[in-house]
């Protein structure tokens, strides 16, 4: 049987042997009556960590995003400004405007993740009769589609001033926060420091099984509560999750450098084949995800690659072509667009499974590029 590396995503990430013991022996409660202490500890802790008052377990991020924009945005016509690359606009199903009869209002993002501050300024509304209200911003940070980039902190102080100036409520899509935190060597109080929602998701990179955490003041969390019991969020004797998000604060945050120094390796060695048709922006590589862009002058298409790094051909195995264990190696990434694939490190993505990836990464680029040159 072929060796399979998983790159998809950072959510194939099984719990660890520790969380799956914190698991077992959580002591539990129901907490929907806020009586599970488990769940209780994870909210103060994760609160104090990014220095807000408290916090709110749910099942997922996009609930957890969905959550906020019910609650900042509480009358109907409400608008909300994201980036047109963002999750919450792309992956999350319209939810703000079915759910909740939000319009999301699209900024353009830049490669890094930000957007132009000017065009939201002279964007928001509200006072003319025929406009909906504009009513929060959100941001995403790591930008999980402008390849893992980490926002810059001058921009979002700026950000923050215009929309405390505005009046306008400032919701951090923090799904891989940790990330940014650990990239700019910077405390998670201080990147959040300015806005008043955060999300953060523990079953991506954070390797635990189930779960995210809105993050704010009392009052947004006592209100955030009620639309989490809405959305049939309550979970009951939930500290059974809890307990894994606990060990993976305390254990699995810190190896989160690992999987950033594992990434920038494997652009390094795709940028370094010279390839026409593949490249990564090495340079702008900044945390977990690695982005491969294919050239829109060539014919190859994302689909076509990402299949072919599925298969294992008999030349992979045998004599002077072989580059991986006897059976073979299976690299499963994701196709973002047709001219780009996302290949993701995460905690169970080894040195040797690094190595083997790249062998096999490299043998399946050099030859279809070679096929197209025929």
């Amino acid at each position: 049987m072929a060796y399979v590396v998983d790159m998809r995503s950072d959510t194939v990430t099984k719990p660890t042997e520790a969380m799956k013991h914190a698991m077992v022996n959580s002591a539990l409660g129901d907490d929907v009556f806020c009586e599970d202490p488990t769940v209780n500890a994870l909210e103060s802790k994760i609160a104090n960590i990014l220095g807000k008052q408290a916090a709110l377990f749910v099942p997922s991020g996009t609930m957890s995003n969905l959550i906020a924009v019910m609650v900042h945005c509480n009358k109907r016509g409400s608008e909300v400004f994201v980036g047109e690359s963002s999750h919450i606009y792309r992956y999350e199903l319209g939810g703000a405007s079915h759910v909740a009869g939000v319009l999301l209002s699209t900024i353009k993002n830049k490669p890094d993740g930000t957007f132009d501050l000017h065009e939201l300024e002279h964007r928001i509304r509200g006072s003319d009769v025929h406009e909906p209200i504009s009513a929060m911003v959100a941001v995403e940070n790591t930008h999980n589609y402008c390849g893992g980039k980490v926002l810059p902190l001058k921009f979002l102080d700026d950000l923050a001033a215009l929309c405390k100036k505005k009046s306008l409520p400032l919701h951090m899509d923090g799904a891989r926060l940790f990330n940014a935190c650990m990239y700019l060597k910077e405390k998670p109080s201080r990147v959040v420091k300015d806005c008043d929602s955060i999300s953060v998701c523990f079953s991506k990179g954070l390797s635990a099984p189930v779960g995210s955490v809105l993050v704010g003041s009392y009052h947004f969390i006592e209100q955030a509560r009620r639309m989490r019991k809405m959305l049939g969020g309550g979970m009951r004797q939930a500290g059974v999750l809890a307990a894994a998000a606990i060990v993976a604060l305390d254990e699995v945050v810190p190896l989160l450098p690992l999987d950033h120094k594992r990434a920038h390796r494997l652009a390094m060695v795709i940028q370094g084949l010279f390839l026409r048709s593949f490249t990564v922006d090495v340079e702008n590589q900044h945390t977990n995800i690695v982005l491969m862009q294919i050239s829109p002058e060539s014919p190859i298409v994302a689909s076509q690659v990402v299949q072919r790094l599925a298969q294992v051909c008999l030349a992979e195995t045998k004599g002077d072509c072989k580059t991986t264990n006897d059976e073979g190696v299976i690299v499963k990434v994701i196709e973002f667009n047709p001219k780009t694939i996302r290949l993701t490190l995460h905690r169970e993505i080894s040195d040797e499974d690094l190595w083997l990836a790249i062998m096999k990464v490299t043998y399946v680029l050099k030859e279809i590029e070679a096929n197209v040159q025929k």
